[in-house]
């Protein structure tokens, strides 16, 4: 959540930090700022809402430094007085964060008790304490250290001083923070996409690390011993290509039409002739542990739930999978014989981050299955496995829960005892077969388009239903469409609708029924029948061959264990129309942000 860009170098910065801004908007944001400085004056604009009531009201600027913001509120309303940049009272320094500052009113009470704030977040507590240091301390540098020395709890922080038109100082604590190196410009910023139009090259900044930022040259420090650091760059792997929508509406829609390329790019990265490409190291860690803890969030709690059968399916391993929040705070005491596996997108969850700390005082190896390569989860587990599924813009995710299925069942043939050439043949087979079948389902849009506006047109709630990992998958689509349709919408077990949920079932209830698992699909068509007996309206997708009549969706015969990778893309496509009828905000859904770095 929240986006940061600060750009020193020859090109317009006003400009520069608008468009890695609007990179950014993935992420997450109810408000946005800008302020550009030159000679010894701020420009300053910010908005409550989109970038575009931003743009509505800046008046052009030639400044070369700069830093921008999108907000995601969490200190204070999302109001224009709440957004960043956040300017010391005696207009010398502006400031950008994202995180929590979670001794910000020990602070105020301690060091600023009289002062009159000027807005209600944590960040304005930052660029005061600043003032404040910098009217005791020689230079700027040794001000900003100061303050970050006082600071407790997570930020990414970006900061310009009037008096000095060269250089941005920033600074990074769990929430992420990278440089962009260029000619002439260098740059800071939440995400590489924010700048990959002018450069790929770009270092991480580590926790506890503030950096001093000019056009033509970077250091980095520690915080702590102020000692200087040096590290390479790497290359970011983005295309620019990547980050359009092309012909598409949304992103959305885009990624998920991506799905079969990014199977078969799997299948390519991850299945060798006679063996899957993961660190031997890592298989043999796992295979030595008697037990595999999954810990995650949202959509990839719900594939690690999946990976869990998967797994379980073909080892001798007792797999459970964790909500990240809440393992943090109530960790089991079992840890002996313990591997633990973190699946996230970004690789910046705050709540994965707080559980690996736990894991990693508990001394448990970990791999961490995500998106983006050197990311923090990334680095702070012993092993990483990629998704290689390429930029994910919107916030809802689709092809990046369909990459880290693949690799969860590909990590699960890689823990067999043996892993047999002919059964890997046949794996990647399966693939390539189910890959075509999506892309078969992509195409027939209209259909589900059709079935959306049948069932959900008008309707405020609705009901996922299945049993196994139907039940699984189930979870996650209303999850999908809640999130972007803002219809209230539940998965639920067949089994427990006699529990008390079938009380919710009246006449015209929406209820989704997947049903693709041979050994409960009679059991889930008692279930159907005893909702129809209530009045709900049913949609059923079921597969060739345990189909009925009046089924509305059948997936063609394939192994058993690929069918979660269809009935997901259907109720993906399901939920983006729901949606689109709706007239909601597809790619930015109100309140929701792409990475949540904040606990």
């Amino acid at each position: 959540m929240c986006g940061i860009v600060g750009y020193n170098g020859f090109r317009n910065a006003q400009e520069e930090a608008m468009r890695g801004l609007e990179k950014l908007e993935y992420r997450g944001y109810d408000s946005a700022g800008i302020i550009t400085l030159k000679e010894n004056e701020f420009s300053l604009f910010k908005e409550a809402g989109k970038l575009e009531n931003l743009k509505n009201v800046i008046e052009k600027r030639e400044e070369q430094i700069g830093i921008g913001h999108t907000r995601w509120a969490t200190h204070g309303k999302a109001t224009k007085n709440n957004a960043h940049p956040h300017v010391s009272n005696d207009g010398r320094f502006a400031l950008v964060h994202n995180g929590i500052i979670e001794n910000y009113l020990e602070l105020k009470l301690k060091y600023l008790p009289h002062l009159v704030l000027n807005s209600e977040t944590d960040t304005e507590i930052i660029v005061q304490l600043l003032q404040r240091n910098a009217e005791k301390e020689a230079t700027v540098e040794e001000a900003f250290a100061k303050t970050l020395r006082m600071l407790k709890g997570s930020y990414a922080i970006a900061m310009v001083d009037k008096k000095d038109e060269g250089t941005i100082y920033a600074a990074k604590n769990k929430s992420p923070l990278l440089i962009g190196l260029g000619e002439k410009e260098n740059m800071i910023c939440s995400d590489a996409m924010a700048f990959i139009h002018i450069t790929k090259k770009y270092q991480e900044i580590k926790d506890e690390e503030y950096v001093i930022l000019k056009k033509d040259s970077v250091v980095i420090k520690h915080i702590i011993t102020e000692h200087v650091i040096t590290r390479p760059y790497f290359l970011a792997d983005l295309d620019q290509s990547d980050l359009e929508k092309g012909l598409y509406d949304h992103f959305m829609l885009k990624e998920i039409d991506e799905q079969p390329v990014i199977l078969r790019n799997l299948s390519k990265e991850y299945l060798a002739e006679d063996s899957i490409n993961f660190d031997p190291i890592l298989i043999e860690e796992m295979k030595r542990s008697k037990r595999i803890w999954i810990i995650a969030c949202g959509t990839s709690y719900h594939a690690g739930l999946i990976g869990k059968r998967m797994i379980e399916n073909k080892t001798d391993k007792d797999v459970t999978v964790f909500v990240a929040s809440e393992f943090a705070t109530s960790p089991p005491k079992l840890k002996e014989s313990t591997f633990v596996v973190y699946i996230s997108q970004s690789g910046e969850t705050a709540d994965s981050r707080e559980a690996l700390r736990v894991t990693n005082s508990m001394g448990i190896p970990s791999l961490t299955i995500t998106n983006v390569k050197g990311s923090t989860l990334s680095r702070e587990t012993d092993h990483t496995a990629l998704l290689f599924a390429g930029p994910e813009i919107a916030v809802a995710s689709t092809k990046a829960y369909t990459a880290q299925l693949t690799v969860l069942m590909f990590l699960s043939y890689a823990l067999k005892n043996e892993q047999d050439k002919k059964e890997l043949e046949n794996l990647r087979r399966q693939i390539s077969r189910t890959a075509a079948e999506m892309e078969i389902l992509v195409g027939d849009k209209e259909k589900i388009k059709e079935l959306a506006k049948t069932y959900l047109m008008g309707r405020r709630n609705a009901f996922f239903i299945g049993r196994g990992e139907d039940f699984d998958v189930s979870l996650e689509s209303a999850l999908k469409l809640k999130e972007i349709s803002y219809i209230q919408a539940e998965g639920f077990a067949g089994g427990e609708l006699k529990h008390g949920t079938i009380a919710l079932i009246e006449d015209g209830t929406p209820i989704i029924a997947l049903n693709t698992i041979h050994k409960t699909a009679e059991l889930l068509r008692s279930n159907i029948e005893e909702v129809k007996a209530r009045g709900a309206n049913v949609l059923v997708i079921s597969r060739s061959g345990m189909e009925a009549k009046d089924d509305q969706v059948i997936l063609p015969l394939l192994s058993e264990e690929m069918y979660p990778f269809l009935t997901v893309v259907v109720t993906q496509l399901f939920s983006y129309y729901a949606a689109l009828q709706n007239n909601c905000d597809i790619d930015k859904p109100r309140n929701l942000a792409k990475s949540v770095t904040v606990f």
